[in-house]
């Protein structure tokens, strides 16, 4: 066997593998073997059919099979001996590539075209200066925080009349068209009537004034004009709630109003536990602008990140052999067309740009992912996860079967360690450059984004 590389330039290159018939000769000779050991031929005792017989009928097959085999064990052991970093994977050269007469040939030449990583050179000083964008905390932004978190521990007390945005709960029942009670009609009890979700306003004015134990008479599905709201609301089916055309009765038991929390210490114990050092408003606000800048500080990374890959990228103007990586995203996609290839193709290329830097970035940083680091991650995401649905006191164990569980998927690994390799890549960059901090408005941080 004789395997050769010829460079067509500094990223495209052939490879050209001979197969001679003492590479392959062996195999096919005890794969022919097996099969007259296993064959059943008619007229012939199993094991006992000629081998002429055998070679006939199975020969060509096993001889293809044998060829490939050796072809991509020895084109991929000569790719890792000789320490090739190739982009993709080898195609067949549409050129120089010869026809093969697997009937008659002895000796089978196969040429590929490979494509070869550039080099990358990445130079990271300080002499390179890199805007890093801080947002600004505002009054404003504390001010709707500390809006929210008064109505986050808001609660419903009861009070006498109802005004336009109480919630008067009461017992329903159905009525027909001269005002009766519907035998065997819709009755649910307890029901929880908001008021200013209402769309008809003569409705509406019914109920606001209305007291504990007042009759109102009204068609809900007028009232709501929500039909899907009003098979939650009586507790029927949609295909009952599509139908329903007739009036209620409702009995009033209870009006609630809705009060924020009062902003005092015993609020800042309830948000932040006993032991916090809130006592006043102007502790609270001080708190509560530490943690919107916290938060906007994954807003500014992001932003740094993005930056970051362009301005290296750009820097990096690598030569990629555009026209091999076109064939061989075809070539393993076949799904795709020419035309979505060509659409989609420059951003594929910066994609692979910034991987090649960041792979450049590692190799000189000696960055790795850790099992360890991956797990941390994973419990992160699941605690993020809970804590959207206002579940923050999580198990430990809890949080452990969740991470397992994302890693466990391939896909979900992937994505996890390709995150984290990332962020250490762009670690690596902000301590090696000059970062000049720009603080600006969230406004101004949000026209940058668009």
């Amino acid at each position: 066997m004789n395997i050769s590389k010829e460079n067509i330039d500094d990223v495209n290159a052939l490879i050209k593998v001979l197969i001679e018939k003492s590479d392959y000769e062996k195999e096919v000779a005890g794969k022919l073997k097996e099969y007259r050991q296993q064959a059943s031929i008619p007229g012939f005792r199993p094991g006992k059919a000629p081998a002429g017989l055998i070679k006939k009928r199975y020969g060509t097959a096993v001889l293809v099979d044998e060829v490939n085999k050796i072809l991509s064990k020895k084109l991929s052991q000569y790719l890792v001996e000789e320490k090739l970093n190739i982009l993709g994977e080898p195609l067949p050269n549409e050129e120089q590539q010869k026809s093969i007469d697997w009937e008659k040939d002895e000796n089978f030449e196969f040429v590929f075209d490979i494509a070869l990583a550039p080099e990358i050179n990445i130079s990271l000083d300080k002499r390179s200066k890199y805007n890093y964008y801080k947002i600004a905390v505002s009054d404003e932004m504390i001010d709707e925080q500390v809006k929210n978190a008064a109505m986050q521990l808001g609660r419903n007390v009861p009070v006498d009349v109802a005004v336009e945005n109480s919630t008067v709960r009461g017992n329903f029942v159905q009525l027909d068209a001269e005002g009766n009670e519907v035998e065997n009609g819709i009755k649910p009890e307890n029901v929880a009537v908001a008021v200013d979700m209402m769309k008809d306003e003569e409705i509406k004015n019914s109920f606001i004034g209305c007291k504990k134990d007042d009759i109102i008479i009204f068609d809900p599905v007028k009232a709501f004009e929500n039909r899907v709201e009003i098979s939650h609301m009586l507790n029927i089916s949609k295909e009952e709630a599509e139908v329903l055309n007739s009036e209620f009765r409702f009995t009033v038991t209870e009006i609630l109003q809705f009060e924020k929390a009062e902003l005092n210490e015993e609020l800042f114990k309830e948000l932040y536990g006993e032991e916090n050092d809130i006592k006043t408003m102007d502790d609270f606000r001080a708190k509560v602008k530490d943690e919107i800048a916290a938060g906007l500080v994954q807003s500014s990374d992001y932003k740094f990140a993005i930056d970051t890959r362009n301005t290296l990228v750009e820097k990096s103007k690598m030569q990629l052999p555009e026209a091999f990586l076109k064939r061989w995203l075809i070539a393993v996609n076949k799904e795709l067309t020419v035309e979505q290839v060509e659409s989609e193709f420059d951003a594929f290329i910066k994609d692979l740009e910034w991987q090649l830097i960041k792979d450049k970035i590692g190799e000189e940083n000696d960055i790795k992912v850790t099992p360890e680091e991956a797990n941390d991650f994973a419990k992160q995401m699941a605690r993020a996860q809970y804590n959207q649905y206002g579940i923050y006191d999580i198990p430990d164990e809890q949080l452990d079967s969740f991470a397992k569980m994302l890693i466990e998927k391939p896909e979900d690994k992937e994505r996890i360690y390709k995150k984290l390799f990332e962020d250490k890549v762009v670690s690596v960059v902000k301590e090696k450059v000059s970062i000049q901090e720009k603080e600006i408005s969230q406004k101004e941080f949000d026209e940058m984004m668009k």
